[in-house]
C-alpha cells in the first residue's frame, strides 16, 4: 500500500518524496499528516523538545529529545528503555506532538524517556536480524505451548532494537500460569521474555485481514482507538441479530456499527416507541416493523397479525394524542387509505443486455431442418453456366418445340417383365380381399404389385399363402 509519491514508476521505487507526510497518508496505517508543519513559530518560541516514534506494528510512544536533535518525520532513532536502546520511526514533530500528548493525557516531565540519537548502520543491521528471528520463533514457541496443554494462543512476538528482549504477545479467555512456559522459552531462545495479553481486537489488528465487506480491516489500516460496541447499536439500526453476521475477524461485534449509530438515533429522535399501542373502536394495533429513514411505522390489529397498514410517523403521533384526550378514533384504514400510491415500477437494463438468457447454450437443431443454401460460389457458377448457355442457343418458339416422348411406368414395366417370366398361377377357392378391391376395379390401370420383392425368392409354381 503507498501513495501516489512514492509509488513505482518504470519498474523501480519512487521513495516517498514528502518524508511521510503526504495527504493520502497511504504509507502506513499510524502515518499522520502534520498540519503544522508549514507554520512558522512566533518569535522566541522554542520548538517542542518531544517527539512520537512508532515501533513494531501499532506501538507507539513519546520521547524527550534532550539533545535537540534535528528530527523529521521519518527518520529511524535509538530510544531509551528499561533495558539497553529500542529502535523506531519518527512520526510527528513539533507543536502536534503537544496536542496528541493532551489528548492521551501524558504529563510533560523528566520521566519520559530520551532519544540517544540517529539509528547508525550498525544499529541497523541488528535491529533488522532481530527482526528476522521473529516468524520462525513463534512457531517454535507454539509448539512449546501446545505440548504444555496451555489454553492460549501465542499471536505475535517483537524483538527489542538491540536483540536483548523479546515480547511475546498472547490471548487467552481464562487465566494462564505461564511460570514453567518462560522458563522453557528463556532456555530455547537465550534471550530475556516478557509475556503481554492482549485482546482479540489487537490481535486482529496486528495480524490484519479483510473483512466481509472486501476491504482490508479498519483496525489494521486506519483505526487505533476501539470503542466499546454493543447490541443496542444493531437494534436501533434494524439489523437482524445474527452473531455470524455481525461478528468481524476477531469474534466481536464489528466496530462499523458504530459508524452510522449517530445518524439513526437522529432520526429516530422523531419516532414514537414501538412498543405504543394505537386504540381504536375497532380494536387495539401494534407496530410491527419500522423504516427510520422514510419515516414510516406499520400496524396491525390484534389478533389480524396478517394484515398490515402503513402510517407515517405524523398520522401516529395525531392518533397517540388523540387516546390520550381519549377521543374516539373509528379505524387505522381512516389513515392508511391516505397513504396508499400507486408507484409505477421502471426497470432500466444496467448490464446493457437485453436478454437474460445469452449466457445458456443454444438449443441443438433438430434434423428435419431445411437444406442448405448454396453458397454464393455455387450460385455464381450456376448463374454463369446459364448465362452462358442462353447466348449460345436461341430461344424456339413453342411450335418448333419437339414433342416430349412420354415417359414410360417403371412400376408398370417391372410388374409386366415379372408376370410374363413367371408360370400362371392357379385361382384358388378361397376369395382374397387385397387381390381386387373395389377401388382398383374402377380404375383402367392395375395397381403394381408391392409384393414382388418379398415374393421374388419363392418358387413361381407355389400358390400365394392365405392372409388371415
Amino acid at each position: 500500500m503507498s501513495c501516489n509519491s512514492c509509488g513505482t514508476g518504470g519498474g523501480a521505487p519512487g521513495g516517498c518524496k514528502n518524508h511521510g507526510t503526504c495527504g493520502t497518508s497511504g504509507c502506513n496505517k499510524l502515518t499522520v499528516f502534520d498540519w503544522l508543519a508549514n507554520m512558522e513559530l512566533p518569535d522566541g518560541q522554542k520548538i517542542f523538545p518531544y517527539v512520537e516514534v512508532r515501533f513494531k506494528n501499532s506501538r507507539k510512544d513519546f520521547f524527550y529529545n534532550k539533545e535537540n536533535l534535528q528530527l523529521k518525520i521519518g527518520d529511524v532513532v535509538a530510544t531509551q528503555t528499561e533495558t539497553g536502546h529500542d529502535i523506531g520511526i519518527v512520526t510527528i514533530t513539533g507543536e502536534l506532538v503537544r496536542v496528541q500528548m493532551k489528548r492521551k493525557r501524558v504529563k510533560i516531565n523528566e520521566d519520559v524517556p530520551v532519544v540517544y540519537r540517529i539509528a547508525s548502520e550498525k544499529d541497523v543491521q541488528k535491529w533488522v536480524a532481530a527482526r528476522e528471528r521473529e516468524e520462525p520463533m513463534k512457531v517454535r514457541a507454539r509448539e512449546i505451548a501446545i505440548r504444555l496443554q496451555l489454553k492460549m494462543k501465542i499471536s505475535d512476538i517483537e524483538f527489542q532494537g538491540d536483540g536483548s528482549k523479546a515480547t511475546f504477545y498472547y490471548t487467552a479467555d481464562e487465566r494462564v500460569d505461564f511460570r514453567e512456559l518462560i522458563r522453557e522459552y528463556a532456555s530455547e531462545f537465550k534471550t530475556r521474555i516478557e509475556m503481554r495479553q492482549i485482546g482479540l481486537r489487537q490481535e486482529a489488528a496486528r495480524l490484519g485481514g479483510i473483512g466481509s465487506c472486501g476491504r482490508e480491516l479498519c483496525c489494521s489500516t486506519w483505526l487505533t482507538d476501539f470503542r466499546s460496541v454493543t447490541t443496542g447499536a444493531a437494534r436501533y439500526q434494524n439489523l437482524s441479530l445474527n452473531p455470524q453476521k455481525l461478528a468481524g475477524q476477531c469474534g466481536k461485534l464489528k466496530c462499523c456499527l458504530n459508524y452510522e449509530l449517530d445518524s439513526y438515533m437522529d432520526a429516530l429522535s422523531n419516532f414514537p416507541k414501538q412498543n405504543q399501542k394505537l386504540y381504536f373502536t375497532k380494536g387495539t394495533a401494534i407496530c410491527q416493523k419500522v423504516d427510520i429513514f422514510k419515516g414510516l411505522m406499520w400496524f396491525c390489529y390484534d389478533g389480524e397479525w396478517m394484515n398490515w397498514h402503513t402510517l407515517t410517523t405524523d398520522q401516529v403521533h395525531e392518533i397517540i394524542a388523540k387516546n390520550k384526550a381519549k377521543e374516539t378514533v373509528a379505524s387505522i384504514e381512516e389513515y392508511a387509505n391516505e397513504w396508499i400510491v400507486e408507484e409505477e415500477v421502471s426497470f432500466e437494463n444496467v448490464v446493457g443486455q437485453d436478454s437474460l438468457t445469452r449466457f445458456d447454450q443454444p438449443k441443438s437443431r433438430s434434423k428435419r431442418s431445411k437444406k442448405r443454401k448454396p453458397s454464393n460460389r455455387n450460385r455464381n457458377n450456376k448463374t454463369a453456366s446459364s448465362v452462358e448457355t442462353a447466348t449460345r442457343t436461341a430461344p424456339a418458339s413453342k411450335e418448333t418445340r419437339p414433342k416430349r416422348k412420354p415417359r414410360p411406368n417403371k412400376r408398370n414395366k417391372d410388374t409386366n417383365k415379372h408376370k410374363s417370366e413367371s408360370a400362371p398361377v392357379k385361382k384358388s377357392t378361397t376369395p382374397n380381399p387385397k387381390a381386387n378391391p373395389d377401388k382398383n376395379a374402377k380404375s383402367n390401370n392395375p395397381r403394381p404389385n408391392r409384393n414382388k420383392n418379398r415374393n421374388r425368392n419363392n418358387d413361381s409354381n407355389k400358390p400365394p399363402k392365405k392372409e388371415d
